[in-house]
């Protein structure tokens, strides 16, 4: 007898790169579930059966091309603002980029009307890409580089949301000089000696 498990597999398999080659090639504009269907060789009340839509499709695919172990780990050098202007360059660079950065738009813009599909969007895709920064921001604190009560998680979203604020308004240009910019002033609040505000600190909750 046909093993159900493994063909199920396959047809999935497929579908998730049909999925990415469709999006490399026309884009998430473009992008519908009958053209993944027909790439894919299965009939498009499999997609929606399993899915729901091409959203959701499409996050499998992209949480699928990252592979098992994640994300890359961020670079240790020891040089915390050497490391974070570089990696930030290389994201802004690619929220320049406006094919690079399509299927981000389009998939921001799904989580607006999707509660279920932002909180998929959030756990499976962004949350361990935002990991990574923290991981490196933990070993900075370890070694003494930032203070020892900064909140990693505020302390990421100081970093990144910036530059998501800017490419999302199209409030400005994003350069590098941008990008090297917000380091510098996420980690002159962020080091040893960084003078706080107390009232905001305790309104935060955070230690």
């Amino acid at each position: 007898m046909p093993d159900a498990t493994r063909r199920s597999e396959r047809s999935r398999s497929a579908i998730l790169q049909a999925a990415l080659g469709l999006l490399e090639e026309k884009g998430y504009a473009d992008l519908t579930v009958e053209a993944i269907a027909a790439r894919a060789g299965v009939g498009k009340q499999t997609i929606y059966r399993w899915w729901g839509g091409r959203g959701p499709v499409v996050l499998d695919a992209l949480v699928e091309q990252i592979g098992p172990d994640g994300p890359p780990t961020l670079p240790d050098t020891g040089d915390l603002e050497g490391d974070l202007r570089a990696v930030f360059r290389a994201i802004v660079a690619e929220l320049a980029d406006s094919r690079l950065s399509a299927t981000t738009r389009a998939l921001t813009i799904e989580t607006l009307s999707s509660d279920d599909f932002a909180e998929r969007m959030r756990d499976r895709l962004l949350r361990p890409q935002l990991d990574t920064v923290k991981d490196r921001l933990r070993s900075a604190r370890a070694a003494g580089q930032l203070r020892e009560d900064v909140d990693l998680d505020q302390a990421v979203e100081l970093l990144i949301g910036p530059a998501y604020h800017r490419w999302m308004m199209r409030t400005g240009p994003l350069t590098d000089d941008y990008a090297d910019g917000i380091v510098d002033l996420a980690l002159d609040a962020l080091r040893p000696g960084a003078v706080r505000s107390g009232t905001a600190h305790g309104a935060t909750g955070s230690p």
